[in-house]
């Protein structure tokens, strides 16, 4: 069996996997009792196959790790956000239809030059002595 093109994010591994990540992320919060979820997924599954090594595909469940999706004020599921350089970038919510998801990708990719430019590097550092 292949492996899942998508990650499964969490509190331990989301900083890892998408603050530092050099490749665009594009996330999907999701909860399992959701169904317009359970509709989307397949759609955001092949669609990471159709963009490997470009963009970084992942899903973390609200409900086991409510802080980060508290952090970045998702209220419903499913949301959609393309994240670059850590930071949020494109976020669209609800049960949409599969193109507009599509469509957002590709957008960002052809935008990501600009989002590199426009995004600042995080500093992980917690000291505030310098």
């Amino acid at each position: 069996m292949a492996e899942s093109p998508v990650l499964e994010l969490s509190d331990t591994n989301w900083e890892q996997l998408v603050e530092k990540s050099t490749l665009p992320v594009f996330v999907m919060f999701y909860s399992p009792t959701c169904p317009y979820c359970r509709t989307m997924d397949p759609y955001f599954r092949g669609f990471a196959n159709d963009f490997p090594g470009i963009v970084t595909f992942g899903r973390l469940d609200i409900l086991a790790s409510p802080w980060i999706a508290e952090r970045y004020g998702i209220l419903s599921t499913p949301t959609f956000v393309m994240f670059c350089t850590g930071r949020p970038f494109q976020q669209m919510v609800g049960g949409v239809y599969p193109a507009l998801l599509k469509r957002m990708v590709e957008e960002s990719i052809s935008k990501g030059n600009e989002c590199m430019k426009s995004s600042t590097t995080i500093s992980y550092d917690i000291s505030g002595y310098g």
